[in-house]
């Protein structure tokens, strides 16, 4: 197993410091397995899809002129 060192704020490493009991190691662990799996399947999703990068940013766009409009800041 691969090690790997993380730099914590230093108000989170109290928080954790609170629950000795807890495997922090573990539970970064299952954190970094979660995003990788989401991230996996976000690029297989992405691999069958045929907008292009213009194309998302054209939608984008899009969306955010419609909230604004909602809101009446437009």
């Amino acid at each position: 197993m691969t090690n790997m060192t993380l730099a914590l704020p230093e108000d989170l490493h109290k928080m954790m410091k609170k629950y000795p009991d807890v495997k922090w190691s573990e539970v970064a662990r299952l954190a970094i397995r979660q995003k990788a799996q989401k991230l996996e399947l976000m690029d297989k999703i992405l691999s069958k899809s045929k907008l292009t990068e213009k194309d998302a940013e054209i939608i984008g766009h899009k969306v955010k002129r419609e909230i604004a409009k909602r809101h009446g800041l437009v």
